[in-house]
């Protein structure tokens, strides 16, 4: 068993979500018999999904409840510390977000790696639209997700070949939305139980969130949906539970995730008004595209680079970006997208239901049962007409 004692705070913010890969044993086995995968590779397949039952089945195993590690003389105060800081953010989940009473986050696993699993996503050279792959459930979304990091590594390197932009990235936490709770549930990991209180608190809420919905084949819609419940339920937990250091650090904490994800912002939309160019009709020729908009490419991620660096600067040589950065390209900027696109127009959204969270749900749930231009069109129009954000292809 690894040291239940080790777990460490992360470098700075990571992606942290992969949606259900295969939600549950008994379906992944239903469809690995059923013949629906073809091929042996880790890339497609057999070979994928048995990579994505025997990882997942191996992390419900290695977790136990967290009356358990409570228990044990052998953990760490720290750690048990951290656990009981879980169960009341759990409880408070509950009574306070009607977010669901289950099973899971009621157990603790230390997985001896730094992320659950790793993302691999890709997209075109011109353009922020994700490569989607489908999947029993959980529909067709804009990522694969790896229990391995070198087998995400190297299908992040076999797209490439294919004239792709990819990036693997790793992922702290996933959610199988509620599929495994007969099972106990999605448990704590040492992934992310050392975050800053305000992050652990919303990470908890985001995951349980795609519990009260999720929606084939809308990734923007789904994440949108969970950052907007993380933040409004995040905000509550700090204001009602925090300390005043733990509200001043974690301030500090998401002042620099704030700039960063407006950087990020500003960039992805100049990419997308270049990357507009190769639509005009103009140029019908691809060689001529490609010499045309290149040179504005890499100019709009030379900018985004120095803009960084600066931003670096400014907040004292602080480094937790820098991974991000370093890999970022066309799939990295539309998958972060999908986090924060239609979060105004879901807060906007809770604001009009009287800030209660049980009629946002219904609400959002009224929404989901729309199709999917329609869902978009309406949630936007619960903005001001100057508030509706750019959004990137639907994916």
């Amino acid at each position: 068993m690894t040291d239940a004692t080790a777990y460490r705070p992360p470098a700075g913010v990571r992606p942290r979500h992969l949606r259900t890969v295969c939600a549950g044993f008994g379906l992944c086995v239903a469809v690995l018999l059923s013949g629906c995968a073809s091929g042996s590779g880790l890339s497609s397949g057999v070979g994928y999904y048995w990579q994505s039952v025997s990882g997942h089945l191996a992390l419900m195993n290695a977790a136990r409840p967290v009356d358990d590690w409570l228990q044990d003389p052998a953990t760490s105060q720290p750690l048990k510390d951290r656990l009981a800081l879980t169960q009341r953010m759990r409880r408070f989940a509950v009574t306070e977000l009607a977010l669901p009473d289950n099973a899971s986050y009621t157990r603790y696993a230390d997985l001896g790696r730094r992320a659950a699993v790793w993302n691999v996503v890709a997209a075109p050279a011109f353009s922020l639209t994700l490569q989607t792959w489908c999947f029993p459930v959980a529909g067709c979304v804009g990522y694969r997700g790896y229990f391995n990091e070198a087998e995400a590594e190297a299908y992040a390197a076999e797209l490439r070949t294919q004239g792709l932009e990819a990036a693997a990235y790793p992922v702290p936490a996933y959610s199988t939305l509620g599929w495994t709770n007969w099972l106990g549930g999605d448990p704590l990991l040492n992934t992310f139980v050392g975050h800053t209180e305000g992050e652990l608190a919303r990470l908890l809420f985001h995951e349980l969130a795609h519990q009260v919905l999720y929606v084939a084949d809308d990734t923007v819609f789904n994440e949108s949906f969970a950052t907007a419940v993380e933040r409004l339920g995040g905000q509550r937990w700090l204001s009602a539970h925090a300390s005043p250091a733990a509200r001043q650090a974690y301030a500090e904490f998401d002042g620099r995730r704030q700039q960063f994800r407006a950087l990020a912002r500003d960039t992805r939309e100049k990419l997308m008004q270049i990357y507009a160019l190769a639509l005009d009709g103009i140029d019908t020729s691809a060689t001529k595209k490609e010499q045309r908009i290149l040179p504005l490419k890499q100019a709009a991620m030379a900018d985004f680079h120095r803009r960084y660096a600066d931003l670096k600067a400014e907040w004292g040589g602080y480094s937790g970006y820098d991974a991000w950065v370093a890999r970022s390209n066309n799939a990295t900027f539309g998958v972060q997208a999908a986090y924060d696109d239609l979060v105004p127009a879901f807060e906007a959204l809770f604001a009009q239901q009287g800030n209660s969270f049980p009629r946002f749900y219904d609400a959002v749930r009224e929404l989901a049962a729309l199709p999917k231009d329609q869902r978009h069109h309406r949630l936007r129009a619960t903005l001001p007409m100057q508030a509706n954000p750019v959004l990137p292809p639907t994916q």
